[in-house]
């Protein structure tokens, strides 16, 4: 697998010295690695950060964009999936040729990114194709490298899984967002867990634990984000919340997986293809 982590850096920079009404294009050649199915090319408006810009000049963009520069972010999110490349391409699964990397700034007046998502955000389950989203904050700027390791192991599980938005389970999200977890701590010890996957403990684990688990076959992505996500970012997409924290499907993922890993002896890596229902074992 050849990975190209794009230079949006510089492209980003090329935005903010245009006139606000000569941005649209360079929004669009910065998504244009991505291609069609993730982002429609020509509704730039869809990226909800850098579509600020397209309509009047934003003095917290630059400096964001500097703060990224200067913790050479693009060059630990280059560094950190070639490592974890190296830890999957021996299991020797099925898996893109090339797959091109585009890390864009987010919205900071989001209160999803900025606060419950700890500034971050990834997006790799199209094969050949990883979206991370940011605004620096100093859980953003610590953790993004391993948020880009988590999205390379999404990235080959569904090269090799079918992922059917019509029939994906709430227990094929969990456990994607489980093994992925366990691959990055693999990779970078506890620090490569994301934050929320670590937030839930005791009583209110065990409870989301319980809930998620028993609506394990429940089908369809729209009726999965309240499970995955919680019931706060559920009721802000407009659907119904079902009684679980947020993020809770991490980390309830990650119960289930290091269930089957400790069981098995095998690592997250080794099992980024393992079937479905061998995991569900575990639970």
């Amino acid at each position: 697998m050849k990975i190209i982590v794009h230079d949006t850096d510089a492209g980003m920079r090329e935005l903010l010295d245009r006139p606000v009404g000569q941005r649209r294009d360079a929004l669009l050649e910065l998504v244009r690695p991505l291609g069609n199915p993730y982002v429609p090319m020509d509704r730039p408006e869809m990226h909800r950060g850098l579509a600020k810009l397209l309509d009047g000049d934003d003095a917290r963009f630059a400096a964001a964009l500097e703060q990224l520069r200067e913790a050479k972010v693009w060059d630990r999110i280059s560094e950190s999936m070639a490592a974890a490349w190296d830890r999957l391409e021996p299991v020797g699964v099925r898996h893109a040729d090339e797959i091109h990397v585009v890390l864009l700034l987010g919205d900071p007046d989001d209160a999803h990114l900025v606060g419950r998502s700890s500034g971050y955000l990834g997006m790799g389950g199209i094969p050949g194709v990883v979206m991370l989203t940011m605004w620096p904050t100093e859980t953003s700027l610590a953790k993004i490298s391993h948020a880009a390791a988590h999205e390379l192991h999404h990235n080959v599980r569904y090269a090799n899984v079918v992922w059917n938005p019509a029939t994906v389970t709430v227990g094929e999200w969990v456990i994607s967002e489980g093994l992925a977890e366990a691959f990055a701590r693999e990779l970078a010890g506890p620090q490569g867990l994301c934050p929320w996957t670590t937030a839930l403990g005791g009583a209110q684990l065990d409870a989301a634990y319980e809930r998620i688990t028993g609506s394990i076959d429940v089908a369809g992505m729209e009726n999965l984000t309240p499970y995955i996500f919680g019931d706060a970012v559920a009721a802000e997409m407009g659907q119904q919340p079902v009684g679980v924290p947020d993020f809770a499907g991490y980390a309830v993922g990650l119960r289930i997986v290091d269930a089957y890993l400790a069981a098995t002896g095998r690592t997250a890596a080794e099992s980024v293809a393992q079937p479905l229902e061998d995991l569900l074992a575990y639970v």
